[in-house]
């Protein structure tokens, strides 16, 4: 798992037009919730016989873990794929942009 993910819980407090970032531990986590919201949850908690704090965090870790994924994964069309095998096969010339980088680079040993 990325480390910056878990590296602080910020809770933010709006006062006046200002906000202040209050860091209070790194284990902890406060959110705010309608009690029509909390009560779906308690009673989805008591239907998978688990506490509050276990469901919220597997399901909050599910989705993020899901959001990331998509985030990392590149999905091509097949036209956009057959482009790309296409043009790892039969790369363009170079242009001089890229001539003048290469050369530029520290000669290996």
């Amino acid at each position: 798992m990325l480390p910056f993910l878990l590296l602080y819980y910020l809770n933010v407090y709006k006062k006046g037009r200002h906000a202040r970032l209050a860091v209070e531990d790194n284990s902890r986590m406060s959110l705010r919730i309608r009690a029509e919201e909390k009560a779906i949850l308690l009673r989805a908690v008591s239907l998978r016989h688990t506490d509050l704090t276990d469901f919220v965090l597997k399901h909050a870790l599910r989705a993020a873990k899901k959001v990331i994924e998509e985030a990392d994964h590149l999905k091509l069309s097949e036209r956009d794929s057959l482009r790309v095998l296409d043009l790892l096969e039969n790369p363009p010339p170079p242009n001089a942009k890229l001539l003048a980088a290469a050369q530029a680079l520290p000669k290996q040993k």
